[in-house]
C-alpha cells in the first residue's frame, strides 16, 4: 500500500523544506520532488507536515481506574493531539510491576491500533519502596522504568535499581520528590531528590531521565550534570511553560514566573530533551477533592506552539525535536524524522490557525484542564500512523 503527501512544508528537527513524501508499507520510502504514487494522494498545500509526536509521560489509568481513562480513550486523545506513540506510567491498579500487566496493556493497545504504547514498570515492586528484584524478570519490550506518582525515598534502593537498569539497558525515569519534605516545601522536595538521583546515576553509570522538571534549581543541576557528561536527560511539561504563580493542583506544582522563564531559556539553550504532557485524567469529584494532575495530550501542540514559537521565537525545528525526534530516541523508536525507513507517522498542522481549547470536546474521559478556554495558535488537523489516517478534523 502506498501513500503520497504532496506540497507540504516538511519540518523535523533538522530542517524545514518543501517536498513530497512517499509512504510504502507504513514506512517512509522516499522524499523528493514530483514523486508519483499508485495509492492515496494527499495534497497538503498551505500546511506543515511534521513527524507525529511522542509522549514520554502519560497516565491512561488502565488497569484499575478506567472510569478516569482507559487505553482506547487515551489513544483517541493522543491521536487527536498528534501523538502516535506514548509511554504510560505504572501507577495503575494493580501497579504495573510485572510482564503480565505490561502484556495486558500492550495487547489492548495493539487491538485498538491507533497508537504505539510503551508501558513503564515500577522501580519498586507494587510501589513498596524496597523491592527491586522484579526488574530482573523484565523482557526487552520494557525500556523505561519509573515510580512516577511517588518518589523513590531510599538512595540505597534507587542505587540497586540503577545497577539492574544499567545491566539490562533500561532508563530510569525519576519523579524527583522527597516526600518527607513535600508537606514542608514542595520546591525543596524536588530540588534535593534531583541532586540525589543525578549523583547516583553519575556514580553508577545508569541512564537517568528527569520527569516534569519545574524549578530553576533542579534545571540548573541537570545542566551542570549534562555539561559534565553525565547520562542524564530531562523533560518539561507544557503547563510548566505556560502557567506561573497559580494554584491549579499538579505535581510538581506550578512554580513562579522566574522558574517558568528559566525553563524556556533552558529550552533555547538546548538543555531540555523533551516536552512531555504528564497527561493525568481525573474525575470532577477527584479534582474537587484535591487530586493533582491535568489532561494534556489534546492541547500540548497548541500550547507549545503559542508560548515557544509565537511568543518566544523558537524555531519549529526545535519544537519538533522536543515533541518527536528526541523522545523517540529515548524510547528507542525509529520515529520523529523525515528519513527513508523511518515509521510513516506524521501530523499535519495549520500554523496560522487560532483556536480556543474546549475541555468538553476532548476525546479523553478527563476534562480536567486549566487550558479550558485558552486562546491558542497552531492546530493539529490530521494525524497519520504508518501511512493511515487515524484522526482528521
Amino acid at each position: 500500500m502506498e501513500q503520497l503527501i504532496k506540497n507540504a512544508l516538511l519540518t523535523d528537527e533538522s530542517a524545514a523544506f518543501f517536498a513530497d513524501v512517499l509512504v510504502r508499507e507504513g514506512k517512509i520510502a522516499a522524499i523528493g520532488q514530483n514523486l508519483s504514487c499508485a495509492g492515496e494522494i494527499i495534497d497538503a498545500q498551505g500546511f506543515t507536515l511534521m513527524p507525529a509526536f511522542v509522549d514520554l509521560h502519560c497516565h491512561f489509568r488502565d488497569p484499575g481506574y478506567t472510569h478516569k481513562e482507559d487505553i482506547e480513550s487515551g489513544c483517541r486523545a493522543a491521536v487527536k493531539g498528534g501523538y502516535t506513540a506514548v509511554n504510560l506510567m505504572a501507577n495503575t491498579n494493580p501497579v504495573c510491576s510485572d510482564m503480565e500487566t505490561v502484556r495486558y496493556v500492550r495487547k489492548k493497545a495493539e487491538e485498538i491500533g491507533l497508537v504505539d504504547v510503551h508501558q513503564c514498570v515500577s522501580v519498586t515492586k507494587a510501589f513498596d519502596g524496597r523491592t527491586t528484584e522484579h526488574l530482573n524478570e523484565l523482557d526487552k519490550t520494557v525500556r523505561l522504568i519509573s515510580e512516577d506518582g511517588k518518589g523513590v525515598m531510599s538512595n540505597y534502593v534507587m542505587a540497586q535499581a540503577m545497577k539492574i537498569a544499567k545491566r539490562k539497558g533500561l532508563t530510569i525515569l525519576s519523579h524527583a520528590e522527597d516526600m518527607e519534605l513535600s508537606p514542608f516545601d514542595y520546591r525543596l522536595a524536588e530540588n534535593i531528590a534531583t541532586v540525589q538521583h543525578i549523583h547516583l546515576a553519575g556514580y553508577l553509570g545508569a541512564r537517568l531521565h528527569m520527569c516534569h522538571v519545574s524549578t530553576r534549581e533542579a534545571m540548573e543541576e541537570i545542566i551542570r550534570a549534562k555539561q559534565a557528561g553525565a547520562p542524564v536527560s530531562c523533560e518539561v511539561a507544557p503547563h510548566h511553560l505556560w502557567f506561573y504563580d497559580t494554584d491549579y493542583r499538579v505535581n510538581p506544582p506550578i512554580r513562579t514566573k522566574q522558574d517558568r522563564d528559566f525553563l524556556i531559556q533552558a529550552i533555547k539553550n538546548g538543555y531540555v530533551d523533551a516536552i512531555a504532557t504528564d497527561h493525568a485524567p481525573h474525575t470532577e469529584e477527584d479534582k474537587k477533592n484535591g487530586a493533582p494532575g491535568m489532561v494534556g495530550l489534546e492541547t500540548a501542540f497548541g500550547v507549545c506552539y503559542t508560548i515557544l514559537v509565537k511568543e518566544n521565537g523558537l524555531p519549529l525545528t526545535v519544537l519538533s525535536r522536543l515533541l518527536s525526534a528526541s523522545p523517540a530516541r529515548i524510547l528507542g523508536l525509529q520515529k520523529g524524522r523525515f528519513l527513508p525507513g523511518y515509521d510513516a507517522d506524521f501530523v499535519l498542522v495549520d500554523e496560522g490557525r487560532r483556536w480556543t481549547a474546549c475541555a468538553a470536546d476532548f476525546a479523553s474521559k478527563g476534562k480536567n484542564s486549566p487550558f479550558d478556554g485558552s486562546h491558542l495558535q497552531g492546530k493539529v488537523i490530521r494525524t497519520i500512523k504508518a501511512g493511515k489516517t487515524v484522526w482528521q478534523e
